[in-house]
C-alpha cells in the first residue's frame, strides 16, 4: 500500500474507533519510520483529568435538591443566582463553633467567576455567627467546600457544626448552602455550572436519581453569552428533557456533545406533578481552551 493511502486509512480507522469507543493499535507512517500508537477515548479522558493536556480539562459536577411542583435548579438552596454583574457576597454560619479557632469549620474555599467571567478561587476564614465578606465580588458561585476544620471528622461528627450560607451582602439574598441534615456534608451540591470565559464545553455523561416512589421531569438548560448584558439577550433554552424519571437514570455519550462557548451557564432543573421528592444529578464536562 502506498504511503498516502496508508495515512488516509489510518485516519479513517482512528475516526471510527473514537466514535465507537474502541481501543486499538495502529502503525502510523512518519517518513520511513513506523510507530505503534494506541488510542482509546477513555485513555484520553484520563490524561485530561491528570493534567496531561494543556488545552483540555474536565469538570465533574453534582447537585441535590428537594423537588416539588415548582420547577427550580438542582441545588440544596433551590437557587443558582445569575446576576449580570459582580455582586459582593459574604459567608456565615448558624453556629458560633464555626470560626478561626473553633471545633467546627474554620475556612472555606469558594470557586466561581469574577466580574470578567474568569474563574477565581478564594479561601475565607469563618467567624461563626458574624458574616465574613468574600474578598472578590462574583457573578457566579458553582462550588465551595470546607478547606480547614477544628474537628477530626468521623461518622458521627462532621467538619462543620452549623449550616453555612453564602448570601449577598447588601440584600441578604441566599445563594448557596452547606447543610447539616442529615449530616454535615462539607461540600456544596450545585447541579449547575458556568463555563468560564475562553473555554468551550462538551457534555460527556449525566446521571439522574429521583425517589423511586415519585416521577419527575428533569430539564437540562443552557444559556449562551451570559456576558451580553444589554437587550437583546441570548436566550436560556432547554437542551435535553427527561420525562417521568423515577429511580436512577444514567447516560454516557458515545461522542461529546458541544454545549457552548464560555461564558455560558449549563445545568439541571426539575419538578414533580404532585408532592415532594429527593433528587440528585451528576454530570461530566470536557473543557477546551479557545485558541
Amino acid at each position: 500500500m502506498k504511503e498516502g493511502a496508508s495515512i488516509i486509512l489510518a485516519g479513517l480507522i482512528i475516526s471510527v474507533a473514537l466514535v465507537f469507543g474502541l481501543g486499538f493499535s495502529i502503525a502510523v507512517i512518519d517518513g520511513n519510520q513506523f510507530e505503534s500508537v494506541k488510542l482509546h477515548p477513555y485513555e484520553f479522558y484520563f490524561d485530561v483529568a491528570s493534567g496531561h493536556y494543556e488545552n483540555f480539562s474536565s469538570v465533574n459536577k453534582f447537585g441535590a435538591t428537594t423537588l416539588d411542583t415548582s420547577i427550580h435548579p438542582m441545588t440544596l438552596s433551590t437557587h443558582y443566582r445569575t446576576p449580570t454583574s459582580a455582586v459582593q457576597l459574604q459567608v456565615v454560619s448558624d453556629s458560633a463553633s464555626d470560626n478561626a479557632s473553633g471545633i467546627g469549620a474554620r475556612k472555606v474555599t469558594i470557586i466561581g467567576l469574577n466580574a470578567s467571567w474568569d474563574e477565581v478561587v478564594q479561601e475565607v476564614t469563618l467567624n461563626g455567627l458574624t458574616p465574613v465578606q468574600i474578598p472578590i465580588p462574583l457573578t457566579r458561585v458553582y462550588r465551595w467546600y470546607i478547606s480547614e476544620s477544628g474537628n477530626y471528622a468521623d461518622e458521627v461528627n462532621g467538619s462543620h457544626v452549623g449550616e453555612l450560607l453564602i448570601e449577598e451582602t447588601a440584600t441578604g439574598d441566599d445563594w448557596t448552602i452547606l447543610t447539616t441534615s442529615p449530616f454535615p456534608v462539607g461540600q456544596s451540591q450545585i447541579g449547575v455550572y458556568t463555563i468560564p470565559r475562553g473555554k468551550k464545553g462538551y457534555l460527556l455523561a449525566k446521571t439522574l436519581f429521583v425517589d423511586s416512589e415519585k416521577s419527575a421531569d428533569i430539564y437540562f438548560f443552557k444559556r449562551d453569552h451570559i456576558n451580553d448584558t444589554t437587550v437583546p439577550y441570548s436566550p436560556m433554552r432547554v437542551v435535553e428533557r427527561e420525562v417521568g424519571v423515577s429511580g436512577g437514570y444514567q447516560f454516557t455519550l458515545i461522542t461529546p456533545t458541544f454545549l457552548c462557548e464560555g461564558p455560558c451557564d449549563v445545568g439541571f432543573m426539575g419538578e414533580l406533578s404532585v408532592g415532594t421528592a429527593q433528587a440528585s444529578v451528576e454530570f461530566e464536562l470536557l473543557l477546551e481552551n479557545i485558541q
